[in-house]
């Protein structure tokens, strides 16, 4: 018994896993391993029975937890957006544009993906959407197997790291940080990792242009009537919003002066941003709709395509990561404002159904519920563990790594990496970061910064051999035999399991890379959330000053020397 005592919280988590490894629910194994060790600690006295009167508080805090109601709302967004074949349309409208460059359908899936992620942070959705849409296309123009599943694989799973992003949320949640901040820090990384993607694929068109030959003349659908396809007037559309947003990023402290700020006014560089991409979006979107209303005709068929498939979503990421950044909207009221705007884009476009919404519902609850319950679960674990005194256990455990901080970090992704390729990632959010908590404060690191580097670690998760969800979703959409393509009338062979994991390494090897870059320079997270103004302790002045005025001076109040902050 003595034994049992002293050694009770490494047994707790041994047989979490065990638990775990059963195949058993995750919620009710996490539930299960927190109640009977928390009654066998309660009968080997080491904690007494009273402290199971903490957990009702504990549930009632997660039910009254107003972050959490942002995860059904940015799933319903997505579900109905993806639903209304916001996707689809696109998809071909990018497609067209990069579709006579070699690799520009790869590029052109790249930035749908990336443009998904922002609007409707569904990896399923996305993976599937593309999957449908752009793979049978991929195919048909010869297009490399592995690289064709990877790149539309690897672009789904950008929703992990863009915001508004559910792993985001919950990691800020279990963090205790702020979701706003989240989001910020993980802006530049996301678009990164996007950038990458893109340099990736305009390498493989200059060493491999077999894998990602362009689209032949007849696949091209947008013409003028002299027979050009418009991308040189998409070009000039392009160039004049970007020389408006610039304008207003370099004079937005002017503007805001002539608005009635204050002429010390310094604006914060996300406000800047967010301005200019609305100004040069609204500039592109007013020049296409006068130009089709006065039948000006100077602008291609394509450019005004583009400009209306594109105006609508980027509207909605402004409406929801826009306010957030600007500090106007919590990110609950974000998804709120975000789950409305995608009702009224789907209802504009006469394809909203009440089958359609009862759907986007459905699944929205269920993912919901699934949540509530793993964090319930995990919630009565993490009280048992911190009764049995487990995080001492775990910064013992942690302190015998090498290295220090830099060991402690090439451990711990190694873990979420290796976890990534049998859990799912709110499973790993829940369980190991409660754990990794009291660490990450005792080696002072930058709880956002870790949390961005673990979102953009938990990315490899969907794309990890064997168990990778998003090569699930894609295998379920992708043609397993062989068939004859409706358009050119050739015969294409299926597309074989082994050709979309073999598709997914690459691009895990991207993500490694810069999981790396965030390690090495931590300026790629934190520069996003701006100046951090930090107290200095060791200057406060904690004496009150007498005032001269009264006859007796009151008594002078000091404190003790506060140790140096670590």
């Amino acid at each position: 018994m003595s034994w049992l005592a002293s050694n009770i919280a490494p047994i707790m988590f041994g047989a979490l896993l065990l638990f775990l490894l059963t195949g058993f629910p995750v919620a009710f194994a996490l539930a299960a391993t927190g109640m009977v060790f928390g009654w066998i600690a309660v009968e080997l006295s080491i904690v007494p029975a009273l402290f199971f009167n903490a957990l009702p508080l504990r549930l009632y805090g997660i039910m009254s937890n107003d972050v959490l109601l942002a995860i059904p709302f940015f799933t319903f967004m997505g579900l109905i957006l993806e639903r209304s074949r916001m996707a689809e349309d696109l998809l071909e409208t990018i497609g067209q544009v990069f579709g006579k460059l070699r690799g520009g359908l790869a590029i052109a899936v790249v930035l749908v993906g990336a443009m998904l992620a922002a609007t409707t942070g569904v990896v399923a959705a996305s993976v599937i959407s593309m999957g449908l849409i752009s793979l049978p296309i991929m195919m048909r123009y010869g297009y490399s197997r592995p690289l064709a599943a990877g790149v539309i694989t690897a672009s789904g799973t950008l929703a992990q790291i863009i915001p508004p992003s559910l792993v985001l949320i919950v990691i800020a949640d279990q963090l205790g940080q702020s979701v706003g901040d989240m989001y910020k820090a993980a802006f530049i990384p996301a678009f990164a990792l996007v950038a990458i993607y893109v340099l990736a694929m305009i390498v493989l068109a200059v060493i491999r242009p077999k894998w990602v030959p362009a689209l032949p003349p007849e696949a091209l659908i947008y013409h003028e009537s002299n027979g050009n396809t418009g991308h040189r007037s998409l070009g000039i559309l392009t160039l004049a919003s970007i020389v408006m947003g610039a304008t207003v990023f370099n004079h937005w402290a002017q503007i805001k002066t002539w608005l009635g700020a204050s002429p010390d006014f310094v604006p914060p560089t996300d406000e800047k941003v967010v301005m200019a991409l609305m100004v040069g979006i609204f500039f592109a979107w007013v020049a296409a709709v006068l130009d089709k209303l006065l039948k000006f005709n100077l602008l291609s068929t394509l450019a005004r395509q583009v400009t209306f498939v594109l105006i609508p979503p980027l509207l909605l990421v402004f409406l929801v990561l826009g306010t957030i950044f600007l500090g106007v909207a919590t990110p609950t009221e974000g998804g709120a404002m975000g789950a409305t705007g995608a009702l009224i884009m789907a209802m504009a476009r006469k394809r909203l159904s009440m089958s359609l919404l009862k759907q986007a519902l459905d699944s929205s609850s269920k993912l919901a519920i699934f949540v509530l319950f793993v964090l319930i679960g995990s919630t009565i674990f993490a009280l048992t563990f911190q009764a049995i005194d487990g995080p001492t256990w775990v910064k013992s455990l942690f302190a015998a790594l090498p290295g220090g901080q830099l060991g402690f970090l090439l451990f711990v992704n190694a873990l979420v990496f290796v976890l990534g390729c049998f859990l799912d990632f709110f499973e790993i959010a829940f369980i190991l970061l409660p754990l990794l908590l009291p660490v990450l404060k005792e080696l002072d690191i930058n709880l956002v910064w870790f949390g961005v580097m673990i979102a953009m670690n938990l990315q490899t998760s969907f794309l990890t051999p064997p168990f990778g969800f998003a090569l699930f979703y894609l295998r379920s959409v992708a043609p397993k035999s062989d068939y004859t393509d409706k358009v050119t009338g050739k015969r294409i062979a299926g597309m074989k399991t082994s050709d979309i994991y073999k598709g997914s390494v690459a691009f895990v090897a991207l993500q490694l890379i810069m999981v790396a870059a965030i390690i090495y320079e931590p300026r790629i997270v934190t520069y996003g959330l701006g100046e951090q103004k930090v107290l200095d302790v060791k200057n406060v002045d904690m004496n009150i000053t007498p005032k001269e005025d009264t006859e007796e001076a009151p008594p002078t109040f000091g404190a003790p020397a506060l140790p140096p902050a670590k």
